[in-house]
C-alpha cells in the first residue's frame, strides 16, 4: 500500500482485507471507487458502503485472490495513484 501513497490503513485483523485512509486524495470515497475501476478495471469498495459517517475519507481493498491477479491491480493502480497525488500536491 505505500506503493500507492497510502501509509494509513487500518490492521486488517486476519481478513484479507485492507481498509485505507484516502483523505489526502478525496473526501467522496463512492466517486474515487468509481473513477479507479474506470480508469484502471480495478475494482475496490468506497468507504461509506461500511461507515456512512467517516466512510468518505476511505476505501477498501480485498486481496482474496490469487497473488498473480493481486500483483497486476498493483501495476495498474501505481500509476493511477501516483496521478493522484500529484494532482493533489500541485493544488497545495
Amino acid at each position: 500500500m505505500p506503493a500507492l501513497g497510502l501509509n494509513r490503513i487500518a490492521p486488517p485483523d486476519g481478513a484479507f482485507y485492507i481498509y485505507a485512509d484516502i483523505q489526502h486524495l478525496t473526501d467522496d470515497s463512492l466517486a474515487f471507487c468509481r473513477q479507479l475501476l474506470l480508469d484502471t478495471g480495478v475494482a475496490c469498495a468506497p468507504g461509506i458502503d461500511f461507515d456512512p459517517v467517516e466512510g468518505r475519507h476511505f476505501i477498501r481493498f480485498s486481496f482474496a485472490a490469487s497473488t498473480a491477479l493481486v500483483q497486476e491491480a498493483l501495476a495498474r493502480m501505481i500509476p493511477w495513484f501516483a496521478a493522484r497525488s500529484a494532482d493533489t500536491s500541485a493544488k497545495t
